[in-house]
């Protein structure tokens, strides 16, 4: 693939799902504990389900991702098509109930 062929999939994916999540293994597992804690982050704010990309599988997607956002870590989280940001930024959000509010109402469209 391209990277104009993964850039291309990455916003599919991005604009394509509600909540996406870019992340070192899968919900049920994550293979690293900022995964983990971003997969409990959206569990606690009521998204169970969730569009999840296991980085791990996907070379191109692992550095593409970092490209698209301007963004050198993972995981990543995308709301509506918009770039939220990683583990540190989510549980910032979190604590001050900013990702709450932002995920409010995609509980159920999930």
């Amino acid at each position: 693939m391209t990277p104009m062929d993964t850039q291309e999939k990455i916003r599919q994916q991005v604009t394509g799902n509600p909540v996406v999540l870019y992340m070192k293994g899968t919900p049920q597992m994550p293979q690293c504990g900022f995964s983990n804690l971003a997969v409990q982050m959206l569990n606690a704010c009521g998204v169970h389900e969730f569009h999840s990309v296991n980085v791990l599988a996907d070379a191109e997607v692992r550095e593409g991702i970092k490209e698209y956002a301007n963004w050198p870590t993972i995981p990543q989280l995308y709301v509506n098509g918009e770039f939220v940001g990683g583990s540190d930024i989510m549980r910032e959000m979190y604590q001050s109930g900013e990702l709450q509010k932002l995920l409010q109402g995609l509980a159920q469209k999930a």
